[in-house]
């Protein structure tokens, strides 16, 4: 049997230091220096925050837990000293930690230590349902270490009933627990193959260890027991599992047949192994791989764990940035699109200074532009049009059309005494599917080098603000002049009645501030209409102007929006994901914008 038992019913022995503390004769004080070192203080407040912590683990609170630096008084990792109401812990357990950063008063901290926590909770488990007792006249006898043996599978099996979340802690302390009391020169006779068995494959049957982790000591002790002894030893402990936790006569009866199975005498010590019994070394080995499987499982869980609480994380931090990004691009477009506002320039440390507005004047639209605009928002309307739903429905009477095979069937059913099931009239009911608005942003670069386009941009961003306005009562369009500051050239809400004429020869481009404030505006970004973002500029920007303004246009086009790229120079730049169209007259604009609204409409 292995020498570290976790229930002591007698008090431990007076160490020398609590000797030194109570000899008061030579000097009316201590003998030792009564203040404690750092360390020291720190164990005794683990201790403390231990203590606190395992009213829930055991359900009783008149038990206090201490953890010894200098090692157990029992020998073992933990103990229970049920007279004391104490729970001993050695502070190797929670190796590597230092005592320092332990706080095992925050619940979540024992995820760091899930060793020394499931110490914890094994004898928090002693200690809520090991209240059956062996009998003074019998303790240290072979039924006494039977019984305790059985006691340790029982005590746990008991405790996941209650708390099933602590398995993986009784998991994690299996090694800590089991692996101290079969060393390499441990032998390997019929009863220590029986305690390596109580000790794991009773775990196994408990509910805490796995079938395929526990199969190699299942072949080990069966090549040394037998298989018909350990199927009688299964059924002891299986009945031991569902022994109720003050039954001290069956426990005790469990107990004596483990020693009848074994051949041991039960009111005398265990045995003693034999030197000669061979194949020393072997449990230890297999209780070995016992206990790196389930490491390794636990690893994998604990890594599983990790990676989904680590997208879930990436996704609340996701949310949390779009909303942040959502509320910025929101002020941006009050900023913009605010009635009399002037030129707004992101990031500017004093947000009442004033920019230069690029806006020259404005002109009436010429017939040509006009005609362009009434063809966009035909083109538009016919884009938008959705074909009349039919609803098919049968029934046995009119209204509707008679279908002559399910009134022949009808009339068959009727001759032959049946119930007539057959529904003959077909009634075919149309409805009109109402058609998507259509949102239009427009940004218009307006930065020096866009100087020679500024006409025909204009003429093209009135033409389109004015299609969209045309073709139906909910479409709305918003155009915004861009550089380094954002002026809003028309606003949603509100048709153009003239083209707006204005001036390239800003510096800088703050498109990615022009889309926010164009998808804030016109809610680009959210489905339940035909949206479309135009963009006319030569694309000749900055890295870091580029990488914003892609990462907006990717996130629209993500969300349904079409995005469409106007250049009126040569050799344009356009960015990742918009459709370029390179155009000299805004004739052709009108025209290649109706294409992609068309495409927006049908397909977003």
């Amino acid at each position: 049997m292995p020498t570290h038992t976790h229930i002591h019913h007698a008090p431990p022995p007076v160490s020398e230091t609590e000797l030194a503390t109570a000899r008061w004769e030579d000097d009316g004080g201590p003998a030792i220096e009564l203040r404690p070192t750092s360390k020291a203080e720190q164990w005794l407040r683990v201790s403390a925050a231990l203590t606190e912590r395992l009213p829930d683990l055991a359900g009783r609170d008149d038990v206090i837990v201490t953890c010894e630096a200098d090692g157990t008084v029992s020998g073992a990792p933990a103990a229970f000293f049920p007279d004391l109401a104490t729970i001993e812990i050695d502070t190797t357990v929670f190796a590597p930690h230092h005592p320092a950063t332990l706080d095992p008063k925050q619940p979540g901290d024992e995820e760091r230590y899930p060793a020394a926590w499931g110490a914890l909770v094994h004898e928090a488990a002693h200690a809520a349902h090991s209240t059956w007792t062996t009998p003074p006249p019998l303790r240290g006898t072979a039924v006494d270490t039977a019984g305790q043996l059985l006691e340790e599978s029982r005590a746990e099996r008991a405790h996941l009933a209650r708390r099933p979340a602590d398995r993986r802690f009784l998991r994690a302390t299996v090694g800590a627990l089991v692996m101290p009391d079969f060393t390499a020169e441990a032998p390997a006779d019929a009863w220590q193959a029986a305690c390596a068995a109580a000790l794991i494959l009773a775990r196994r049957d408990a509910g805490i260890l796995d079938a395929d982790e526990t199969k190699s000591l299942e072949d080990t002790v069966t090549s040394i027991l037998g298989g018909d002894l350990l199927a009688t030893l299964t059924a002891i402990w299986q009945a031991a599992h569902h022994t109720a936790d003050t039954d001290t006569q069956a426990m005790l009866d469990h107990a004596r047949a483990w020693c009848t199975a074994l051949g041991a005498n039960p009111d005398q010590p265990e045995p003693v192994p034999a030197p000669d019994s061979g194949h020393a070394g072997v449990l230890a080995e297999a209780i070995g791989k016992v206990v790196r499987g389930v490491a390794a499982h636990e690893a994998a869980l604990a890594a599983a764990q990790a990676a989904i609480a680590a997208a879930a994380s990436a996704r609340r931090k996701a949310k949390a940035a779009k909303a942040a990004h959502e509320w910025q691009a929101a002020q941006i477009a009050a900023r913009v699109f605010a009635p009399g506002a002037r030129p707004f320039t992101p990031g500017q440390p004093h947000p009442g200074s004033r920019a230069h507005s690029p806006i020259t004047g404005t002109r009436p639209p010429t017939p040509a532009e006009k005609a362009a605009a009434g063809q966009l928002a035909r083109a538009l309307r016919a884009a938008a049009y959705r074909e009349r739903t039919e609803t098919v429905t049968a029934s046995a009477a009119p209204p509707g059309r008679l279908n002559m095979r399910g009134a022949l069937a009808r009339d068959a059913q009727r001759a032959a005494g049946a119930t007539p099931t057959a529904l003959p009239w077909i009634h075919t009911q149309r409805r009109p599917t109402p058609s998507p608005p259509l949102r239009v942003g427009i940004a218009v670069d307006v930065s020096g080098s866009m100087r020679a386009a500024t006409a025909p941009i204009a003429s093209a961003a009135w033409i389109a603000a004015k299609a969209t306005a045309l073709t139906d009562p909910n479409s709305r369009t918003a155009t915004v002049a861009y550089h380094t500051s954002l002026t809003a050239i028309t606003t949603p809400g509100r048709a153009p009645h003239h083209v707006t004429e204005f001036a390239a020869t800003g510096m800088g481009h703050s498109l990615a501030e022009a889309i926010d404030a164009l998808t804030a505006g016109l809610e680009l970004a959210k489905a339940g209409a035909g949206r479309l973002l135009v963009i006319a500029s030569d694309g000749y920007y900055t890295t870091d102007e580029a990488a914003a303004a892609a990462e907006r246009i990717t996130g629209l086009r993500n969300a349904g929006c079409a995005v469409l790229w106007l250049a009126f120079a040569p050799d344009p730049r356009p960015l990742p994901g918009a459709t370029l169209l390179e155009l000299g007259d805004p004739a052709r604009a009108a025209a290649a914008i109706a294409k992609a609204a068309t495409t927006a409409i049908t397909t977003h």
